[in-house]
């Protein structure tokens, strides 16, 4: 059994969108294993996201992953990560698939309701970022 890490940013939190993810997560068959959430301070966001410190947008995205509640989720199922997603859709929304959470939800490719996992070693780091062992209950 794979699993993923899935969070819903600030700004699908603002949208009251959290019932809707897990919802289109449970209907895809995908089991939802440890949830919480939580205020990222600024350096959480910074060691999440500490892959990207290079780039230009680094700043932008640790403004905006600290701008509100997230609420994070480890997912599990067969091929969980690349099902989560397929569900997501692209991380630019504009081109994000027609029913995908992106394409319908957000607003900018920053502002794209959602975050997943590309890989099973990024999702044990991500996993480890917000969850221990004793929260995790398959």
């Amino acid at each position: 059994m794979e699993r993923t890490l899935s969070l819903i940013k600030p700004d699908g939190v603002a949208k009251n969108l959290i019932g809707e993810v897990i919802k289109r997560f449970e209907t895809a068959g995908i089991k939802i294993v440890a949830m919480k959430k939580m205020q990222l301070t600024k350096s959480q966001a910074e060691g999440f996201y500490a892959v990207h410190k290079e780039r230009p947008f680094f700043g932008s995205l640790i403004d905006f992953m600290t701008s509100g509640p997230i609420v994070a989720m480890v997912l599990e199922g067969d091929d969980v990560i690349a099902k989560n997603r397929k569900l997501m859709g692209a991380t630019n929304f504009k081109e994000a698939e027609e029913g995908t959470i992106r394409r319908e939800f957000a607003t900018d490719i920053e502002k794209n309701v959602v975050h997943g996992s590309d890989a099973p070693e990024t999702a044990a780091f991500e996993i480890n970022h917000f969850f221990n062992n004793m929260e995790i209950v398959g």
